[in-house]
């Protein structure tokens, strides 16, 4: 074989391995070639990191799923995201793959500030509230965690079964996930059929 066809023929093989290397889709925010929810060694969740380049699903203000009346002085903003391979597989089955990680966070807010003078605008961050589907991890497959504003790991809500854990498998309309509240997924999961029966819908 002629050395320029044996040049031309390594170029070409490395430009393939760059495509399909570029065409896996990674969670934005992990480092990379690692793929979903990080642990330390004694089993915490790691904080997710640029979760902000997430795919933004929906914003809640003052929200609670509770009977009794909310602190009208202190309601928060919860802003809600989700890595995009984990959209996307949602876009096109309906459901959540395993290693999902859902990211809440939460806002202060308030009313008078610089020249607004009516509605509300976020504040300071108040901390993150993260569910993750983990199966291998997991005996009931979803777990839930709570970050401060800057605490760098954390340890999932116990008993396994929490009042969370049965909030969301009661009320949540698809899997363990409120897709009642993101419309633009609502739509996908009417299609695909996979809401569970019985869910309340807005």
């Amino acid at each position: 074989m002629s050395r320029p066809l044996c040049a031309g023929l390594v170029f070409a093989l490395l430009a393939v391995l760059a495509i399909e290397r570029g065409s896996r889709p990674a969670r934005a925010g992990a480092p990379e070639g690692i793929v979903g929810p990080q642990y330390t060694p004694d089993g915490k969740l790691v904080r997710p990191s640029g979760y902000r380049k997430w795919v933004f699903l929906s914003s809640g203000y003052g929200m609670s799923y509770s009977e009794s009346a909310s602190n009208s002085d202190h309601l928060m903003f919860t802003n809600v995201f989700v890595p995009p391979a984990d959209y996307d597989y949602f876009l096109e089955h309906g459901t959540w793959p395993d290693k999902t990680l859902f990211v809440l966070e939460m806002y202060g807010s308030e009313s008078k500030g610089s020249i607004n003078r009516h509605g509300h605008f976020q504040t300071e961050l108040m901390g993150l509230d993260v569910e993750v589907k983990d199966a291998a991890r997991f005996p009931d497959k979803w777990a839930y965690f709570g970050f401060d504003a800057a605490q760098p790991s954390s340890e999932g809500l116990s008993p396994g079964k929490n009042d969370c854990w049965k909030c969301h498998d009661q009320n949540a309309a698809v899997e363990h996930t409120f897709v009642q509240f993101y419309p633009a997924l609502l739509s996908v999961a009417k299609s695909k059929k996979t809401i569970k029966e019985g869910v309340k819908l807005p």
